[in-house]
């Protein structure tokens, strides 16, 4: 089985499930696997051994109404007559 882990995993998944089995009091198995106790509390609290996502799980800024028209509104301009296309300063678009 192939195992991906980001490039400063302390732990593997068969040390984790080790963390999740053990009795021992957390910084024993700290000292035992180079790790802290607050590691091995952190993998004794969760379900399973994967790691969890690194993506973003929400964006971190926003598109506003002002920065879509800076971008719309050159776009569709005609430059001989003016004009907009079909779409004036008053429409608005949705963004979600």
């Amino acid at each position: 089985m192939l195992v991906r882990l980001h490039i400063q995993a302390t732990t593997t998944p068969k040390i984790r499930a080790a963390i999740q089995a053990s009795i021992d009091p957390a910084w024993k198995v700290g000292e035992r696997y180079g790790i802290s106790e607050r590691t091995v509390l952190k993998w004794r609290h969760r379900d399973n051994v994967e790691d969890r996502s690194h993506s973003p799980h929400r964006l971190q800024s926003e598109v506003g109404q002002k920065t879509i028209w800076g971008i719309v509104f050159p776009l569709n301009a005609d430059p001989r007559s003016g004009s907009c296309g079909s779409y004036s300063a008053q429409d608005t678009f949705d963004l979600a």
